[in-house]
């Protein structure tokens, strides 16, 4: 019975995945849940596993091929040997995915010769005494595979694979494990690149035929480091540009009294680290101000849908999170109906998950609206992108000491107090100037009263 591997929904937000590498080649006997092949998104970098355990018929999906969800992949023999051709419903989305049709189509399929040969690993160099680093299957003798990502990201910084020792399936090097030892302080990897060429005249900026405007194209000079995008970095560079062309973006600040917040947090602080084991920040309490506020205004709660507005029901208020592959966005799902001990845990279950890059698409879809901390330093406010298709995000700026003019018993008088600036971003398609300030300005006194217990 011939079993169908087809590109997963990882997520509402997610629509398509590009294969990164196969792990497998066809004619291979493989396991129920053995990973197949790897997949990028933009939103996570994950492996698909087999549905079925048998044998490896058909491979429709190229390398380096972007596909959407729900497209072909390949296709799995459950009975030993046979090579079933695909059923009916894999032909239906077939032709419903063009991408994926033109993969099976016969004169895309590689030669029976190269499809035959086992996938070589480079040649394996001695590893360096006291190293530890040496690879098992390289001396045993055995033939060593590894995925066309790790292939592709060793040659890119000439590293030799046989040094490192897999964790993954049988000794495997994952693209972990590979990140794992770039990282190692103690040695320096220098990219096998071409000389950087000599400096060039510089370029008058030009006006393109249309009317276009073209910036003038730098040319490295010696010295300079050149860092090629990675995938997820071009597909948030697109994310970006998209939300900025499509989306109006209006901004609004707004000055908050946070003394109330500092003071409540000063005073639970180091009963909350002994009880929890992590420090309470004003993070939480800003989502949790973000969450009553979205109660009370549900259109700010919104997703763009077309030529439509989706007034949302489920509050899941995203936390963008700054990691080393990127800005991630995990969600806290309805934030509205969790407790300001109940958020705080799930913010740093995230950010621990983050920091160990165990967030998995789940984690990071479902958002309705957006709050972003860029951190303390220097950050009096900024207006930040918005996350789409949602319709508004908030961006918290630093809490400083400040003097502000305070009414005392009907007299003006001048305080110290700590003072923080709330920056809300709206999508102006769809969202008024009076909607968005009566949004920010709730959020505000919420904050202000610091009406919270733990």
């Amino acid at each position: 019975m011939a079993v169908e591997v087809v590109m997963p929904q990882m997520g509402e937000s997610v629509v398509e995945g590009t294969i990164t590498g196969w792990l497998v080649k066809e004619g291979d006997q493989i396991a129920e849940d053995q990973p197949l092949v790897a997949i990028s998104t933009d939103k996570v970098d994950t492996e698909i596993p087999a549905p079925a355990a048998g044998v490896i018929s058909r491979i429709v999906a190229k390398e380096g091929e972007t596909l959407p969800i729900g497209a072909l992949l390949a296709v799995i023999e459950t009975a030993p040997g046979a090579h079933a051709e695909v059923s009916a419903p894999a032909t239906a989305r077939e032709a419903t995915h063009p991408a994926a049709e033109k993969a099976s189509q016969p004169q895309a399929a590689p030669p029976p010769a190269a499809a035959s040969q086992p996938q070589a690993a480079p040649p394996a160099a001695p590893a360096p005494s006291g190293n530890g680093r040496g690879a098992a299957a390289a001396d045993s003798g055995a033939a060593v595979r590894y995925s066309p990502l790790v292939l592709r990201m060793a040659a890119e910084h000439g590293i030799d694979l046989s040094r490192i020792r897999g964790t993954g399936l049988g000794g495997r090097v994952t693209k972990r494990d590979l990140q794992n030892y770039l990282e190692q302080p103690k040695e320096t990897f220098a990219p096998s690149a071409a000389p950087v060429p000599p400096p060039a005249a510089p370029q008058p900026q030009r006006i393109a035929p249309g009317g276009g405007f073209r910036p003038p194209l730098y040319e490295p000079r010696e010295g300079d480091s050149v860092e090629p995008f990675s995938r997820r970095r071009r597909i948030i560079a697109e994310h970006m540009v998209y939300s900025k062309t499509h989306a109006p973006h209006v901004g609004t600040v707004a000055q908050v009294d946070m003394t109330r917040v500092v003071r409540f947090r000063d005073s639970h602080k180091d009963a909350f680290r002994q009880r929890e084991g992590f420090g309470l920040t004003v993070l939480p309490m800003v989502v949790v101000a973000a969450a009553r506020a979205l109660r009370e205004f549900p259109r700010m709660n919104a997703s763009v849908a077309g030529d439509s507005l989706v007034v949302r029901k489920e509050i899941n208020i995203g936390v963008a999170v700054d990691t080393e592959e990127g800005l991630l966005v995990p969600v806290i799902r309805d934030a509205d109906q969790k407790s300001l001990l109940g958020i705080a845990r799930e913010i740093d279950i995230m950010a621990r998950k983050a920091a160990a890059r165990q967030l998995v698409a789940d984690d990071l879809t479902g958002g309705s609206f957006t709050v972003s901390n860029p951190g303390r330093e220097g950050n009096l406010f900024g207006l930040a992108i918005i996350n789409q298709p949602q319709v508004g995000i908030l961006r918290m700026g630093e809490i400083r000491k400040t003097p502000v003019v305070v009414e005392v018993e009907g007299s003006d008088t001048i305080a110290i107090r700590h003072i923080m600036y709330l920056a809300l971003s709206y999508d102006h398609r769809v969202i008024d100037g009076v909607l968005g300030n009566r949004f920010l300005y709730r959020t505000a006194r919420i904050l202000e009263q610091a009406e919270f217990t733990l």
